[in-house]
């Protein structure tokens, strides 16, 4: 069985004292061994967020990096550098780096390839614009993102990759899919990956969905066959979050 795993992405919010005083807040309220609880706050606040963290159930992860170890990259961080700290888990591909720092498709699969080589687990973001939904074309853009992403990715591998499916119309928006929408894209891309690999191999990735999910509504998500979690945005960086992770399954 699937774990559900529930991401908070917090962006560019919250300094490291921030960090520290919410994660010193919302710790003793967050006590679920049957999730996987990760949250992303931004790279100057990661040291602080792993001591927060300490003898508590919860993980820490970036939300981006370099796929270079090292090298004339001004102002990139590298896998090596997450590792040594003890990150675990990297965002990548978000909407918002796809849209205002122009990934592209073939950049998320190299990101994706070196953090698998560095034993990091990837969250990989996919998802359609509101005119590509309108024509009709959610399903066959999102194929494309998944197959240049999964690119070289050896089968025994795919099972430590998580899908985020993220409708772009739906992010930071108070717009939300549907939990049938949401649920008929997973399952999309699950038969994606089957294509590219097997049904198996397929049944073992974590899909979750984000765009604006929050504690009202994370239950009809979740219960879905083929969601396995979410990733949270604005709901992530205040008390809301506790209600999302200790919702009733």
């Amino acid at each position: 069985m699937r774990k559900i795993l529930i991401a908070g992405n917090w962006k560019m919010n919250k300094t490291p004292k921030e960090t520290v005083e919410f994660i010193n807040a919302i710790k003793g309220r967050i006590n679920r061994e049957d999730l996987e609880v990760v949250m992303f706050p931004p790279f100057l606040s990661l040291t602080s967020a792993l001591e927060a963290i300490e003898d508590t159930n919860l993980f820490i992860g970036a939300q981006n990096m370099y796929y270079e170890d090292n090298g004339a990259y001004t102002g990139e961080i590298s896998p090596k550098m997450l590792t040594e700290i003890g990150i675990k888990y990297v965002i990548i591909g978000h909407s918002e780096r796809r849209s205002i720092f122009k990934e592209t498709n073939e950049m998320v699969n190299l990101k994706l390839l070196k953090a698998l080589e560095h034993n990091i687990t990837p969250i990989v973001c996919v998802g359609e614009s509101l005119k590509q939904r309108e024509e009709l074309v959610t399903i066959d853009f999102i194929r494309m993102q998944i197959k240049i992403a999964f690119k070289n990715v050896p089968r025994e591998d795919v099972k430590k990759v998580v899908v985020a499916y993220e409708p772009l119309w739906a992010i930071g928006t108070g717009r939300n899919a549907s939990k049938t929408t949401a649920e008929e894209v997973c399952k999309a891309i699950r038969g994606l990956i089957a294509d590219l690999y097997d049904e198996d191999t397929s049944e073992s990735v974590r899909i979750l969905y984000g765009g604006s999910v929050k504690s009202s509504n994370v239950k009809e998500y979740f219960s879905q066959p083929n969601i396995d979690g979410g990733i949270i945005g604005g709901a992530s960086l205040n008390e809301d979050f506790i209600n999302i992770v200790n919702f009733d399954i």
